[in-house]
């Protein structure tokens, strides 16, 4: 049957994506026409320079961050605040920095499949605050990366982007 769904505040479990959160607000499941999330970026985060084939919306719903976009001239930062909704389309060079002192949260639509990518990496939130990833939690990420097909910036590039990436 098919049924209406509510999904109170708070009651979905947060998972760690290597310093964001994310708490899935529809489920990833295999046939799902799409994944809904509710990230969130600490201050001070990055999420780093990569690309996969699943487009992503980002309505931001506090907090201001910066996008790192794939523009006519190249790379460049953008600026967006509460209010500001971000679509970035599938196989497009992105990262996202937090460089307020409040922390950014998005309402996030993307495919079912970037959701179960999410839900495979990401570390159950144990807690507060969590252990910085280990050595052998960034290799899980980049192994599960290639698997999905999914590109991972460089330490280079993500420097040239002025990305500075943890160990």
């Amino acid at each position: 049957m098919n049924a209406t769904r509510l999904v109170k505040k708070s009651t979905s479990p947060a998972l760690d994506v290597l310093g964001p959160t994310i708490e899935f607000l529809s489920s990833p499941t295999e046939g799902a026409a799409y994944c809904v999330m509710r990230g969130t970026i600490p201050p001070g985060v990055c999420v780093p320079l990569h690309s996969h084939r699943d487009p992503e919306s980002f309505l931001v719903l506090s907090g201001s961050v910066q996008v790192l976009a794939e523009r006519d001239n190249g790379l460049q930062w953008l600026d967006a605040v509460e209010g500001d909704f971000i679509e970035i389309p599938g196989g497009a060079r992105h990262a996202f920095r937090n460089t307020s002192g409040e922390p950014v949260v998005q309402l996030i639509t993307t495919t079912s499949l970037l959701g179960r990518f999410f839900q495979e990496i990401g570390r159950s939130i144990t807690s507060v605050p969590l252990p910085p990833p280990t050595p052998d939690d960034l290799e899980r990420f980049a192994r599960i990366t290639t698997r999905y097909g999914y590109w991972l910036g460089s330490p280079e590039e993500n420097a040239a982007a002025g990305i500075t990436l943890p160990g």
